[in-house]
């Protein structure tokens, strides 16, 4: 999600629970629909899962024959504070990773997984919260789901969700037990099967979320509200959500499924030539954008050297923003930099990885 101007300045850097990959052991694989299954992990040795933060995702590395092996981020679907991580998969039909773990992945096995990570997390306040998920998009709003409901919060609560039909809804029970602990929470179920023959209830619709259906849930305009699901699932919750009065900020997003292919080279998507940031020209380190011949001074608003270049429109590569994916690894011609955010590994010697990194010094990037 970008980063807007009137945010406040980033938080400290944020420390996995450890570095690169660690081997946990499957403690149970556990059926929940057809084609989605969880993956209960624990840890090999005597030492302790550190916790998660509801929302936060765990990446796991699978053997590729010749190759360092095929990486995959999941969505934690468990409670925060729980002993064991709980990684529920759908299968798709051209997914490699989420075939192996279907198919190879047994009771007793080990795999290899990085630390949770990610910033899409429930914040730790008293607004209404209102969690929509489509799909297998439900995993991470259920861990939010059920750190509510441990702390038996009297925050209101609106559960949104989308499935084709109840044998294609995964955790249905699990959060129907989950919203009976919150005083003020709210159900709303939307199948999309054509032709469903199931009984209507209170808070189930048959049919596509629509536009005008959000805005009639009645989601006051203080809410936070976090969406996961594909990407047209999350334009229309967020088209309908905005009229009704949430702020950008308020609304927290996160992608599931494939995402657009990523062009070799740095791409740009901008609608005009690299810029000045807008509003007020930061006072910090000078950043020096070289192929793009734009210089501007760091400012605390950004949380990142990406989230800088997108603000000037400097053409960019980025996928995961969180240290994972090493697609933004970019020379670092000049200068010194600091993670904000341990990469699972380093970059190589002269690069640096703009998603998680501020300068210290004035810096020149490839860009």
């Amino acid at each position: 999600m970008s980063h807007r101007l009137d945010q406040p300045p980033a938080p400290a850097r944020a420390v996995p629970g450890w570095r690169g990959f660690r081997q946990l052991r499957v403690a149970q694989v556990v059926p929940e629909t057809p084609t989605v299954s969880s993956f209960l992990l624990r840890p090999i040795d005597s030492q302790a899962l550190p916790p998660a933060a509801p929302g936060q995702y765990l990446t796991v590395r699978i053997p590729e024959e010749g190759r360092p092996g095929l990486v995959r981020s999941y969505s934690l679907s468990s409670a925060p504070g729980a002993a064991e991580y709980r990684i529920s998969v759908k299968r798709e039909d051209r997914g490699k990773v989420s075939t192996y773990l279907h198919t190879h992945l047994h009771t007793g096995d080990a795999i290899e997984a990085a630390a949770p990570r990610g910033t899409f997390a429930l914040t730790d306040d008293h607004t209404p919260v209102a969690l929509f998920s489509a799909g297998i998009g439900v995993t991470p709003v259920l861990a939010m789901l059920h750190q509510l409901a441990v702390e038996h919060s009297s925050r209101a609560v609106w559960w949104v969700h989308t499935a084709r039909d109840p044998g294609q809804q995964p955790f249905a029970e699990e959060a129907r037990q989950l919203l009976a602990r919150l005083p003020h929470a709210r159900t709303f179920i939307y199948y999309t099967a054509p032709d469903l023959e199931i009984a209507g209830g209170p808070g189930i619709t048959h049919g596509r979320m629509t536009s005008d259906g959000i805005r009639e849930l009645g989601i006051p305009a203080d809410a936070h509200a976090y969406l996961c699901g594909p990407e047209g699932f999350m334009s229309t919750v967020t088209s309908a959500l905005q009229p009704a009065g949430l702020s950008s900020s308020n609304i927290h997003t996160e992608v599931f499924g494939a995402l657009a292919a990523i062009n070799p080279g740095i791409t740009h998507t901008g609608s005009g030539p690299p810029h000045q940031p807008p509003g007020r020209r930061g006072t910090g380190p000078s950043v020096t954008f070289a192929r793009s011949g734009l210089s501007t001074g760091w400012s605390e608003r950004y949380a990142t050297l990406l989230e800088l270049a997108e603000a000037c429109e400097v053409p960019t590569r980025r996928s995961c923003r969180t240290g994972v994916c090493h697609t933004c690894a970019t020379p670092l011609l000049t200068g010194q930099v600091e993670d904000t955010t341990q990469p699972l590994e380093d970059p190589a010697s002269g690069e640096v990885l703009p998603c998680c990194s501020i300068p210290t010094t004035d810096v020149l990037l490839d860009l």
